[in-house]
């Protein structure tokens, strides 16, 4: 009877995806791997548990994607940020992040409405090609059964930024070739929603992607909306300066860098030891 109930339960899913105005709400919360060893002449246990406990809640966010069965838009769900505690700045540099996210799967190309540094950027580009090794190892995500995949990856290593009384390695060359390395990126999908999207850039399987890990980020579902009563607005963002992926990361890391001498040259003029940077790449 249970294996029934499963068999009529995906019949009804399969059905609602089928149907020609099919459209969904996946909502995903967001976590990062934070480690940070500071200087403990500097910084007491209380001052460095502080820390941590603010970045950790800088990466705690809540993503909504809003898909049919065509293209998709990803969009932080923002909340009131907690104001910060007297004596401690904490600045975050995030430079892979997005505003607004629309992707297009039958078109094979994203639209990245982003507002960097004071200006709306607008990144048109081709939607990356993931290389998936599909497995056969299975868990449940909430009620729904979920396939395994995996890729590797390279990415930029980017070292975190710390300061405390200006105690930094702030004269390290700029425009040095970053160092690379693979990281294996695994991914959770479900057969059951016969979407092949997901949150953030990750897309390309059988199902919908309801848990992705690159070894420092996890993104999971929490909850999933068919047809909910209210329309849902999955339009291609149009305003911001239109560039493609290099262009805007070109432009970016000019800007950090920057901004990475002007503190330096602060740094160096005033020591307050009150101020923590952390450079963090996409």
């Amino acid at each position: 009877m249970k294996r029934i109930v499963i068999l009529l339960a995906f019949t009804f899913v399969t059905t609602i995806i089928m149907a020609q105005e099919f459209q969904g709400k996946a909502i995903y919360k967001t976590s990062r791997k934070i480690d940070i060893q500071l200087d403990s002449t500097q910084v007491n246990s209380e001052q460095h548990q502080l820390m941590m406990d603010m970045l950790k809640k800088q990466f705690q966010k809540t993503y909504i994607l809003s898909f049919n069965r065509e293209a998709s838009t990803y969009k932080e769900d923002e909340e009131l940020e907690a104001p910060q505690p007297a004596g401690v700045e904490l600045m975050v540099i995030n430079t892979g992040g997005a505003d607004l996210l629309y992707k297009n799967l039958k078109e094979n190309r994203y639209t990245n409405q982003n507002e960097s540094f004071s200006k709306l950027f607008l990144i048109k580009d081709k939607l990356e090609e993931h290389d998936w090794e599909l497995t056969n190892e299975k868990k449940f995500i909430g009620e729904y059964e979920c396939l395994k995949a995996t890729k590797i990856r390279e990415v930029e290593v980017v070292q975190s930024g710390i300061s405390i009384n200006g105690d930094r390695d702030l004269d390290a060359e700029v425009g040095e070739e970053p160092e690379m390395k693979k990281v294996t990126v695994t991914a959770w999908y479900t057969p059951q929603i016969p979407i092949s999207n997901g949150p953030a850039n990750y897309h390309g399987l059988p199902g919908l992607i309801l848990e992705v890990n690159d070894g420092t980020t996890t993104m999971i579902c929490s909850k999933i909306i068919f047809n909910p009563e209210k329309q849902l607005d999955i339009e291609e963002p149009k305003k911001g300066k239109e560039i493609n992926q290099e262009e805007y990361d070109a432009i970016m890391d000019k800007k950090v860098k920057e901004m990475h001498e002007r503190m330096k040259s602060n740094w160096n003029e005033d020591r307050r030891g009150e101020n923590v940077e952390i450079r963090i790449g996409g």
